[in-house]
């Protein structure tokens, strides 16, 4: 073998740890120099390289692997550790894996290791047998001068077959504590490899200023993520050096805790619904029995998601749902094959990067089936039935059955009924706090306090101003039993506005152009001329109930008017009284105006000038009940709005609702697990933390599923479930304890919008902008990018549809070409972080774009330049496939070879031996073992032969096995 082929700079090592345990004294020992307390550090490694190994067949050379076995006494039997990756027809293979024992391997210098050299005759079949073995001591190679052994291999039958040499690599000490690093011997083909350093970071991984925080120590990443699984490398780079790489794989406990949380949210929601609609008071039979269907449908949905918090609950299985149980109906809010994948780049310059990626199977109802059709398409539906009921009624005139509205009032009355709830609980809270600063004579709280409630009710008003809410009202009141037909009001009273205080509005005669303007999102009928004594008796009960709504309103102004002028009297009073107290305080309230709904107790008059309390508790009392009362009107007047509307559509829209619900869930515990990596391991850039807080994160999501079969349906789940994070928010928040379940995120809110908040070390939370301590809402932006690559994608291409791919792309490129424009305009470009690539970033998404935009099948560049221009811009990247097993891993892979020859320069030649070690040795391995209990990924060689090039596993990875 020459001297090239021998190269150790072209041989990454690879290793394998499953959990950690704290290292003991002997252990400790273990190590050649320098501490290994950072978990990610192996306690012991050594590269393995053979020589002359012969075969009973002289016409063949081996196709040769080493498995090694371990065993300490006083154990009795071996226990297999880890095995190399299997080298083609040579006599001299040097492999490209290395074996490593971690903290928890439990070796001791008495440790025996066995080294079994096997013969792969059919890669494809796993036939094999094995060739020969030797066997050495821990405490041989640690004793050794140069810490390598030369062994003879020796087959069963006791005759050499082969030499095999071991070479342990050492563990440095931190900078401070080191010697300069020499090389070894060059002229030892096998032990020419030079010594490599560990980075200081790595000792420190718990440190806050690290580069990286440890999956297994860090506290924040403790509590959310376990179960980790580790492969190192070590690769060649163009200029003659090595990168050391440390592969992670995780679950994370978020998978259960998150559908927990949200179940009960949705729980807490549509309980609140049906309370509302029993709230709703006495209504016409019609109308009543449309109430009793509509709630019957709820509480359907709700016995669903009660018995599906009682089944999350008594989950006792492993921390993520297998791919094989992904259609478990008990498990379907649960997202399948759920794990972060991290890369850890170190180069001997002392850089230390970080690469995560949520990897995730299709968020989609499995268990609900894709024969019919995915959200997109039952969303259209549900657009089109509401469109022809509109149109129906429209065109036959509102008789008992209810009023449609138009999709704008839907949205409205519910973004009304929100804001009515937020500033009702306002007014009452501001209120409160008047009353305390009253009780503590605090004039200048008094003064802030009541600037603040002065607001917060006329933001409640100019809500109820609203002539959706005045059209409402009147239908709720035409919805009464005292109507004895129910008929639709005429347009001049059914679309009024609501009236205003004197002093706000121009004009509160009937024949003012806001009274009598017809509500653009509603079409009315007027009533049958021939019942007109009738429709006269109607409209003028109608008119009553708009008479009563005006009322409330005044009722509210007056009340907050009188608070007003009572304050600053007060205050006014006691500035220029400060050394006096002569005067009753009752003199200033005999000045408020009549029109207040409660008057001061003669009680009051014998009260001394400092019991401000006494002067204003009635009239807070009054503009409490006041608020509430409106409040309360308008949201049952709305509240009936809604029901109208959803009664022709409601076992639709609530099937809808349940499947969306299941998708958003799934999306929603991957977003959470990539918000909390990304935030740990940025904390300390600056850049990116302005960014969070200007102008959100940017969340991008892969998918590789097909436009073909079940998997069109399953993206059509997938990009509304996506799409739908957009109403999602994040908040920092300091932990109350360094406990675990005190770690994890708590989601607050409902399906207009949730709120999760994330808790933090309180060290850690020191170092994050005032802006985020200080508890503002920091958004996602996210996009979705998705190329079939598999052999239904080729019968798509062929003979079915790519439209939806195209369109889903398109969408995204146009988002995430928004959000770069909107980074360049309030933020500098070194907030971004620097990269090697000679392509800019301008560039990348011009080059995404013209892909998008191109007619290529399977054009997986935009894939590429997609995950690329994610990272430029500090975002979190998520890959996607059916079950996160098999083409993820092809991907995920294929990604971490380019970032390393891209952004580390790794040796170009060496691209293809390190994408298929880390496809046959590395984490996503492992994935398949954990998903189905089989080391192979589900394709076979017809399938592969309509794969990508680069997402084609190597020989004897791959089988016929379940999905």
């Amino acid at each position: 073998m020459s001297g090239k082929e021998r190269s150790p700079r072209h041989r990454p090592w690879s290793v394998y740890r499953a959990n950690t345990f704290d290292l003991s004294a002997e252990m400790m020992g273990l190590a050649l120099s320098g501490t290994s307390q950072d978990p990610d550090e192996p306690v012991l490694e050594f590269s393995v390289a053979c020589s002359e190994l012969v075969t009973p067949s002289l016409d063949r050379k081996p196709t040769s692997f080493v498995a090694v076995s371990c065993t300490t006494p006083p154990q009795a039997f071996w226990t297999k550790h880890a095995q190399t990756e299997i080298i083609e027809g040579t006599s001299n293979p040097i492999y490209l894996s290395s074996i490593a024992f971690f903290q928890d391997s439990l070796i001791t210098q008495q440790t025996q290791v066995k080294l079994s050299v096997y013969d792969v005759k059919d890669r494809s079949q796993g036939t094999m047998y094995m060739l020969g073995s030797s066997m050495f001591s821990v405490k041989e190679l640690l004793q050794d001068k140069h810490h390598r052994l030369h062994l003879t291999l020796r087959s069963a039958d006791n005759e050499r077959v082969g030499n095999i040499t071991v070479i342990a690599w050492q563990i440095e000490e931190k900078r401070e504590q080191r010697a300069p690093v020499a090389r070894l011997q060059r002229g030892d083909t096998v032990n020419g490899r030079m010594v490599l350093p560990v980075d200081e970071s790595l000792t420190g991984s718990t440190s806050i200023k690290s580069k990286s925080s440890s999956l297994c120590k860090d506290p924040m990443l403790k509590a959310v993520f376990g179960g980790v699984m580790s492969r190192t490398y070590r690769f060649p780079t163009t200029d003659g050096n090595h990168l050391r790489v440390l592969e992670q794989m995780a679950e994370s406990v978020l998978s259960l805790h998150i559908p927990r949380q949200f179940m009960k949210l949705l729980l807490e929601e549509d309980a609140v619904r049906v309370c509302e609609l029993e709230e709703l008071g006495e209504l016409a039979p019609c109308r009543e029995n449309l109430r009793r269907q509509i709630i019957t449908h709820y509480q359907t949905i709700i016995l669903r998601y009660q018995e599906t918090i009682s089944d999350l609950h008594e989950y006792k299985g492993p921390s993520f749902k297998p791919s094989t149980l992904k259609a478990e109906r008990k498990l379907e809010f649960i997202p399948t094959n759920l794990h972060i994948q991290r890369m850890r780049v170190q180069g001997e310059t002392g850089y230390d990067w970080t690469y995560d990626v949520v990897t995730i199977g299709a968020p989609a109802a499995h268990h609900q089936g894709f024969k019919g059709c995915g959200l997109r398409k039952l969303l259209h539906k549900l657009e089109e039935a509401r469109k022809h009921t509109y149109e129906e009624e429209s065109s036959a005139g509102f008789g008992s059955k209810g009023m449609t509205y138009q999709p704008q009032d839907v949205v409205k009355a519910k973004e009304l009924i929100a804001q009515i709830n937020t500033l009702k609980t306002q007014v009452c809270y501001y209120t409160e706090r008047l009353s305390r600063a009253a009780k503590e004579r605090s004039a200048n709280a008094l003064e802030r306090t009541l600037a603040i409630l002065t607001e917060k009710t006329r933001q409640l008003e100019t809500v109820c101003e609203s002539k959706l809410l005045s059209s409402a009202i009147v239908a709720l009141a035409a919805a009464r039993p005292q109507f004895s037909q129910q008929s639709t009001p005429s347009p001049s009273s059914s679309s009024l506005s609501p009236s205003r205080s004197p002093s706000r509005s121009p004009s509160r005669h009937p024949s003012s152009p806001s009274r009598t303007a017809v509500s653009p999102s509603r079409q009315v009928t007027p009533l049958e001329g021939s019942e007109g004594s009738r429709s006269k008796r109607v409209s003028a009960q109608l008119d009553n109930h708009e008479e009563e709504w005006e009322k409330v309103w005044l009722n509210v102004d007056k009340s907050l008017e009188c608070v007003i002028q009572t304050v600053d009297r007060l205050l006014q009073r006691d500035k220029l009284q400060s050394d006096s107290s002569s005067e009753d305080v009752f003199l200033l309230s005999t000045e408020v105006p009549n029109n207040t709904k409660k008057e001061s107790s003669p009680e009051v008059e014998k009260k001394s000038p400092g019991e401000w309390i006494e002067v204003l508790y009635p009239l807070l009392t009054t503009l409490t009940e006041c608020a509430s009362l409106m409040s309360d009107k308008a949201k049952k007047a709305l509240v009936f709005l809604l029901m109208q509307d959803s009664a022709p559509t409601i076992a639709m829209s609530l099937t809808m609702q349940y499947r969306r619900d299941v998708v958003f869930c799934q999306t929603l515990t991957a977003l959470i697990c990539g918000f909390v990596l990304k935030l740990r391991n940025c904390l300390c850039d600056t850049g990116f933390l302005r960014q969070l807080h200007t102008i959100g994160l940017l969340v991008q999501y892969e998918s590789l599923l097909s436009t073909y079969g079940e998997e069109l349906a399953m993206l059509e789940d997938m990009s509304v479930g996506i799409m739908d994070l957009r109403n999602v928010t994040f908040k920092v928040t300091q932990a109350t304890s360094g406990f675990s379940p005190d770690m994890l995120p708590v989601i607050t809110g409902n399906r207009t919008g949730f709120n999760v908040r994330v808790p933090m070390p309180g060290m850690m939370f020191d170092t994050l902008p005032r802006d985020i301590q200080n508890g503002m809402l920091l958004r996602v932006q996210p996009v979705l990018f998705n190329v079939g690559i598999n052999e239904q994608q080729t019968l798509a291409e062929k003979f079915g549809d790519t439209s939806l791919q195209d369109v889903i792309n398109m969408e995204s490129m146009t988002r995430l070409s928004s959000y770069y424009d909107q980074f360049k305009e309030v933020l500098p470009e070194d907030c971004l972080p620097r990269s090697r690539s000679t392509t800019t970033l301008p560039d990348i998404l011009k080059l995404l774009s013209q892909n998008v935009n191109a007619k290529k099948t399977k054009n997986v560049e935009i894939l590429w330049q997609a995950a690329e221009a994610c990272r430029r811009l500090n975002g979190v990247r998520f890959t996607s496939c059916k079950s996160a097993k098999d083409r993820t891993a092809m991907s995920l892979t294929l990604e971490q070879c380019q970032i390393l020859q891209q952004e580390h320069a790794m040796a170009p030649q060496v691209f293809y031996q390190a994408l298929d070690c880390m496809r046959s040795e590395g984490c996503r391995r492992e994935n398949t073992m954990k998903n189905v209990g089989c080391r192979k990924y589900a394709f076979n060689s017809l399938q592969l032969k309509a794969f990508p090039k680069q997402y084609r596993p190597p020989e004897g990875t791959y089988g016929k096995v379940e999905t």
